[in-house]
């Protein structure tokens, strides 16, 4: 694998144009989520010989949760289910979906989704959904369209994710990013006025070594002589990532405006993906999105991968700026590398 990207080398990722589509009659019935209890603030990596300043100047975050080694990504997966279904107050048996989105599975195989479906005691088909950093929006525009198809009548749909576990702790400049949580909603049929109003979601390949995790699958499997060289740990190259997520972020917002025939003057919340604050501020300034919607909650999680989304929404709900009928601007993006951006009308 090359490691002598530069941007004068024009390897930023342009975006092939994504795929377009709305998917009413889906609602949103259930929600909730979870962080482990072990918070790391940014002077708990003084001793690791990280600048806490540098962090804060850099990224926005002040601090993020980690799972200790007893916590894997299921356990979170379940308590955020599990708060999600006593939020919706429905009977745990009548979920006939799980959807599990997540880049931190507890093992190779089974997918993390059975082990969350067993845990819950739930009667549905599970299944692992790995679309890195975009996963929740993946699920959630996989998972309205059982809803709204008939194929599901009740989907449990859960983004969660243990970055902690494979992030270099010697990586000063992506170590810090990252934090671990889980969060979840319920879908059910909803009226013809409520559900995924428009969506954009796609993916480019090519930029696939701008972010990854080399070792562990088929293509280099575990080594020692790999894990010496840190190979078992993310890869990120944060200059060419921090521009194209501005870029996709920009281009697909347009879409789904121009596809739903609205304006951002009629969206009443905005959800990017918890990645770095640089890249908020810049979207959110680029695309003249007023500030007071943008809701955000990286200074407190760090970027908590696929747990990122349905963990903002979460919050944003109990806070209540999410009411019946509002009009949610979501965006993901990511690995792969990937991206979705939806509206959706709660």
């Amino acid at each position: 694998m090359s490691n002598e990207l530069t941007e004068s080398d024009e390897l930023l990722v342009q975006s092939k144009r994504s795929r377009l589509g709305s998917l009413m009659g889906v609602q949103v019935v259930g929600i909730g989520s979870s962080v482990p209890n072990n918070l790391v603030k940014n002077e708990d990596l003084a001793s690791l010989g990280y600048d806490a300043d540098w962090i804060v100047q850099r990224t926005g975050i002040l601090q993020r949760h980690h799972a200790p080694p007893e916590i894997a990504t299921s356990d979170l997966a379940v308590e955020a289910a599990r708060r999600c279904i006593v939020q919706a107050g429905i009977n745990p048996q009548d979920i006939d979906l799980l959807l599990l989105g997540t880049l931190t599975p507890d093992m190779k195989f089974p997918a993390t989704a059975c082990l969350v479906q067993d845990q819950l005691g739930l009667c549905a088909p599970a299944m692992d959904l790995h679309a890195a950093c975009a996963s929740f929006i993946f699920a959630m525009i996989t998972g309205s369209q059982f809803i709204a198809s008939g194929c599901s009548q009740l989907a449990l749909i859960i983004g969660a994710d243990c970055n902690s576990r494979v992030v270099n702790p010697a990586d000063k400049k992506t170590y810090p990013l990252f934090g671990d949580a889980a969060g979840a909603v319920l879908l059910a049929s909803g009226s013809q006025k409520q559900g995924i109003v428009s969506y954009a979601v796609g993916t480019d390949g090519s930029g696939a070594e701008l972010l990854n995790c080399p070792m562990g699958g088929s293509r280099m499997p575990y080594s020692a002589d790999g894990a010496k060289r840190g190979l078992q740990f993310m890869h990120m190259e944060g200059r060419p990532i921090f521009k194209w997520a501005i870029r996709v972020l920009a281009e697909t917002i347009s879409d789904v405006l121009d596809m739903a025939g609205v304006t951002l003057n009629d969206v009443n919340l905005v959800i990017f993906h918890q990645a770095n604050m640089r890249i908020i501020n810049s979207a959110t300034k680029e695309l003249g999105i007023d500030e007071r919607k943008v809701f955000n909650n990286l200074e407190r999680y760090g970027n908590t991968s696929a747990a990122s989304i349905p963990l903002a929404l979460d919050e944003a709900y109990r806070d209540g700026r999410i009411q019946r009928g509002d009009l949610l601007l979501l965006s993901g993006f990511g690995a792969g590398l990937a991206w979705g951006t939806m509206l959706v009308r709660w």
